[in-house]
Parts: C-alpha cells; structure tokens; sequence
C-alpha cells in the first residue's frame, strides 16, 4: 500500500513528492553503503508500507545499523579506495560527501514542506518556526527529544514539542525588504 503526497506541482515529469523524495532519500542511502562503504543492513531500503511512521521505522533501524558498523571500523578501513562512480576514492572521502547529500535530501524535504504549508521543527538550528535567527537568540527546537520518543510519538499519531507564538522579532536578515 502507497499512501502518496501531493507533487508540488501538477504534470511534473519529474515526481518528486515528499513521498518520492523520501523514496528517493532511502534508495540513494541504501546504494552509497552497500555499494561504495560495503555496508549492507540485510534489509530492502523501502518499507513494506510506504507510510509515514514505515519510513520512519525502516530509516531508524538501517541508520542504527550501518552506525554500529562503522564505530566498529579500524581507522586503517577509511583509508582505503573503493569505487565512487566513476572514479575511486578513499571510505573517507566517499562518506564525507555522503553526509552533506543526506543534508541535501534534508533540506529539499524541509523547503517542499514548506511550500506545503507546514510548520518546521529544527533540524540543526532555529527554523522562522521556532523563533528565527540565531542573532536574535531564537531558540533550537527539536520535534522529539530522543529516537524513542519519535517513534513512540509518531505511532500514536503524533505528539511533536510545541512550537513557540510567532515573535516580533524579523525572520530574516533583510527586515525591511
């Protein structure tokens, strides 16, 4: 069962959801370790159910895993070349480009979530959700405090920390623009 967000924009060839870029965010994942790290969690990338809370569940447990894999890695293993593409590189070079892709896929996810409307938790600092601009001592606030509370709150149907009352204080560097 598929349960789909709405595309962004109607007839986009593209489809790229919020549904398929989390499609997308965990097959990407999932090839970059295996592949390149020869990392593999014995699990598909995709839940069963593509909900939600599935995807949720299914991210957390391969996250975990490939974690517990590498703080298990002698330093020796980051220097060695595998293949990246086209080219080969060293397990560090590979994961450090990694991260700033998970990032990416972050912050894509965040700017159609807004443009969807919705209201945006931290994900590494103060969003114009939880008060604004660091300069303005705008808070971080995150949706769960712990892994555990997210999946305990999102399996009850949601139970995210409250976001603060919009401030008087501006949102952006260029108030008055």
């Amino acid at each position: 069962m598929r349960t789909c967000v709405c595309a962004l924009r109607a007839g986009d060839s593209r489809g790229r959801s919020v549904h398929e870029q989390m499609v997308h965010q965990c097959v990407s994942e999932d090839i970059w370790f295996r592949t390149m790290l020869g990392i593999d969690v014995g699990a598909p990338p995709l839940p069963a159910q593509e909900t939600r809370l599935e995807f949720i569940k299914r991210f957390a447990e391969d996250s975990g895993k490939r974690l517990a894999v590498l703080k298990a890695k002698a330093e020796a293993w980051w220097e060695d070349e595998v293949q990246f593409f086209d080219v080969r590189r060293s397990r560090a070079w590979v994961m450090t480009r990694r991260m700033p892709h998970t990032s990416h896929h972050r912050g894509q996810q965040m700017a159609m979530l807004r443009m969807l409307g919705r209201d945006l938790h931290s994900n590494y600092g103060p969003t114009a959700d939880t008060g604004g601009l660091m300069q303005n001592h705008a808070p971080t606030i995150y949706a769960y405090a712990t892994l555990e509370a997210l999946l305990a709150g999102e399996a009850a149907g949601g139970g995210k920390t409250t976001l603060p009352k919009p401030l008087d204080k501006p949102l952006t560097e260029r108030p008055g623009e």
